[in-house]
């Protein structure tokens, strides 16, 4: 007696009215078999696309038959579409099948595939349904773009938006509270400049309903939040953007200023990412191992008779290990070289003030500069307008020198009301006096000050990582400030020759014998220094 596997096969889009039901193919099957006299070895039954043979049910079956030494005769399906639908797989999995001395057969569409002429009527059986597939597909296309260029958004309802259907059917997308006040204010903080993506994601996810990384960053990018909908490049017909049907969410000009934004078009104005620490160990972060060249971290180790004693350290297979109170302590005494003396205070605020007026002149050119242009693109604009009146000049070329002209304008006008705003906001005098006094005792402001401030002045400092022994500090570069601070201390101490510190930077050089008599009356004259 003859066996078979039958295979049953519906997917989702397939209903029973169509007759494809898999109790209804099952019914028919069985009914062959009974007729034939075919034992049925198994019943297969799958709900999945046929336009490939990459279906779970189906390669579980072909499995089986190849490890199977007593391969069933038949594989039996009620038509030619429930085996597949596209004909250069069908061949293939028909000889495969072939090869392993098993026959695919459709009951309701007999074929004897040994007669050649026949495979001309399969060829017709499996390229109708892949036929009728393509069909409706480019329908479903058609029909889906000719909905997008009447201003409607299909799909999923982004964030900010719910799914909504309209009493005759009409599919549309409403806004949706808060999640729609949440990306109104996600796209104003990105407009700012300040806060980057994955900040304003998280500060979105605590005010309310999550969305994940790549969800906000396709968010940021949909033009659907300004009223726009995408309509994508088909053949000839580029890609461009038709009016919604649904409400905004946000101005266009937040819109397209955010994606500049995110493409790098527009400066931001990024705070600089601070390195979390414990008050105890201000230095973590800014130290490498003499060892082995690794960042060294920080923590903290109870001691056996309580309390906790605060280490920096490296790698445990590197083993580099020292104690973080005397590491601050060095640091805080090697704070003091950078200290310039009260006394050259008010020289130094003469010199940068000096140098800030001359500097101060960039501002007043660039000012004059912008002026200019904006008269001359004024002009342009102008003489363009009385070349149109005299009908010497086209309507499409004035428009066009119009918008180019209006265009200039405007971005120099923004220039000008930023550099205006810049030097308004500049005090310079208090800033100046207020850094002043702040290196005049920068050891004493490091030892007052919270974690916060310590790692500024470490940071301010010293641009690149320190190297810390154990006892000293070495690093390839020092700040240009604290450097020329230095030298100037250096230079200072190398001429004094009291040792009463608090006179020590004040000149205690007298005259020679053989320049003028020496009196006792000292000169007293305030001393005058060369700064280099």
């Amino acid at each position: 007696m003859k066996r078979a596997i039958l295979y049953i096969r519906v997917s989702t889009d397939e209903q029973a009215d169509k007759g494809y039901s898999q109790r209804d193919q099952d019914e028919r099957l069985r009914r062959y078999c009974n007729n034939q006299n075919i034992q049925i070895d198994k019943v297969i039954f799958e709900d999945h696309s046929a336009k490939s043979f990459k279906r779970p049910e189906w390669e579980r079956l072909l499995e089986g038959v190849k490890k199977r030494t007593a391969r069933p005769d038949y594989i039996l399906f009620t038509k030619w579409d429930r085996f597949s639908r596209n004909a250069g797989d069908a061949y293939q999995m028909i000889n495969l099948l072939n090869s392993l001395g098993i026959e695919p057969q459709a009951v309701e569409q007999p074929l004897d595939l040994s007669v050649p002429e026949n495979k001309m009527m399969l060829a017709i059986y499996l390229a109708a349904p892949e036929v009728e597939n393509d069909r409706r597909a480019l329908n479903t296309f058609y029909g889906m773009r000719r909905a997008k260029k009447e201003g409607r958004v299909l799909g999923m309802a982004p964030f900010g938006y719910i799914n909504r259907t309209t009493e005759n059917g009409k599919k549309y997308i409403a806004i949706k509270q808060p999640e729609a006040s949440n990306i109104q204010w996600a796209f104003k903080e990105m407009a700012k400049g300040i806060l980057a993506v994955d900040q304003v994601r998280q500060a979105i996810n605590k005010r309310g309903k999550q969305i994940s990384k790549s969800a906000f960053h396709v968010s940021l990018r949909n033009a659907v939040y300004c009223g726009k909908v995408f309509i994508q490049k088909h053949k000839d017909e580029e890609a461009h953007f038709v009016e919604g049907q649904h409400e905004p969410l946000i101005s266009e000009a937040l819109f397209y200023k955010v994606q500049n934004i995110i493409d790098g078009n527009i400066r931001q104005k990024r705070p600089q990412t601070k390195i979390s620490s414990d008050d105890n160990l201000p230095l973590r972060g800014f130290l490498i191992c003499p060892e082995c060249g690794r960042n060294l971290t920080g923590s903290a180790s109870k001691g056996s008779k309580g309390g906790y004693y605060y280490y920096y350290h490296c790698i445990p297979k590197c083993g580099f290990r020292k104690s973080a109170v005397k590491a601050n302590q060095i640091f805080q005494d090697n704070l003091e070289k950078y200290e310039f003396p009260i006394v050259i205070q008010e020289i130094l605020h003469e010199v940068m003030m000096i140098n800030y007026k001359s500097f101060g002149s960039v501002f007043d050119n660039r000012r004059g500069a912008i002026a200019l242009e904006i008269d001359r693109f004024n002009a342009k604009l102008s003489k363009a307008r009385d070349l149109l009146f005299d009908e010497k000049l086209d309507a499409d070329d004035y428009r066009e020198i119009k918008e180019e002209c209006k265009k200039n304008i405007e971005a120099l006008e923004e220039e000008l009301s930023a550099l205006m705003s810049e030097q308004k906001n500049l005090n310079i005098k208090r800033n100046l006096e207020s850094a002043l006094n702040v290196l005049s005792k920068l050891s004493n402001v490091y030892k007052e000050g919270d974690i916060e401030t310590k790692r500024q002045i470490i940071g301010s400092i010293y641009p690149e990582k320190l190297l810390f022994d154990g006892s000293t500090y070495r690093t390839p570069r020092v700040n240009v400030v604290a450097q020329s601070i230095l030298l100037i201390n250096k230079a200072l101490l190398d001429k004094k020759n009291r040792t009463n510190k608090s006179l020590s930077y004040l000149s205690g050089l007298v005259a020679g014998t053989g320049l003028e008599p020496v009196s006792a009356a000292a000169d007293m004259s305030p001393p005058v220094f060369a700064l280099k």
